[in-house]
């Protein structure tokens, strides 16, 4: 038992580290890596955890020491993994489990035909009628940016900021002042749509936001920090 707790907790270890991998190379679905991530690191972390402490229950007393070693290692990588997982989980704990997030529940702002962008064939890209309750509950603050400025320069200056966030343009309308983008993760490479509308509000103009995510029944909080980070920078870059 003492043995099998280090080989346990590296096993585990190694396939969060193929999960991650694969999905950052391309070898992976984003949702398939991080499955087989959280799988080793947490589910993989908490059997490394039991096998050690049981190895070091059977080798207490001083009656083999290097099994208590082993076992101890294997403790300290198993808690190191479920640390890991936690500690991302917590920082989104009070996360609805919905996914598509926008700042005008009563009229949100539309993506763009599936002929102009093709990564929207054979999905639906209407908002979900249950998530807007949900999103006046959990995210109070979220609201439209109300800036100065004529509706084409700022449509101008929030490309400019989406395009500095590391965002792909993938359709614009300089008419009626709308573009779509795509955001992609650091590391599972998770892809989430957006689509930013601009129209004039009174002698100011008013920017609303929407961000979806692909993959998953739940975003982590990932869309409304987006929205809030856009926000923010567009105030900064005034």
């Amino acid at each position: 038992m003492a043995a099998a707790a280090p080989i346990l907790s590296l096993v585990a270890g190694l396939v969060a580290l193929l999960g991650v991998a694969g999905a950052f190379l391309g070898l992976l679905s984003p949702l398939m890596g991080f499955q087989l991530f959280a799988a080793g690191a947490l589910l993989g972390g908490l059997l490394s955890v039991v096998v050690s402490l049981v190895g070091l229950l059977l080798s207490r007393g001083g009656r083999d020491p290097e099994g208590r070693t082993k076992s101890l290692t294997g403790l300290a990588i198993g808690l190191g993994l479920v640390i890991v997982v936690l500690g991302a989980a917590s920082t989104a704990v009070d996360a609805p489990p919905i996914n598509d997030i926008t700042t005008d529940l009563e009229n949100p702002p539309s993506f763009t035909s599936s002929l102009v962008v093709p990564d929207y064939v054979g999905r639906n890209m209407n908002y979900p009628e249950e998530f807007k309750s949900q999103v006046r509950e959990s995210y109070p603050d979220l609201a439209p940016l109300r800036v100065a400025g004529s509706p084409e320069d700022v449509f101008a200056m929030a490309i400019d900021v989406a395009q500095s966030m590391g965002w792909e343009i993938v359709a614009r309308s300089e008419s009626q002042r709308i573009f779509d983008a795509q955001d992609v993760s650091s590391i599972f490479r998770f892809v989430d749509d957006i689509t930013v509308r601009i129209k004039a509000d009174g002698a100011g103009t008013r920017i609303d936001m929407r961000s979806k995510s692909r993959d998953g029944q739940s975003d982590l909080g990932a869309n409304a920090a987006r929205i809030r980070a856009f926000f923010e920078r567009f105030i900064e870059s005034n």
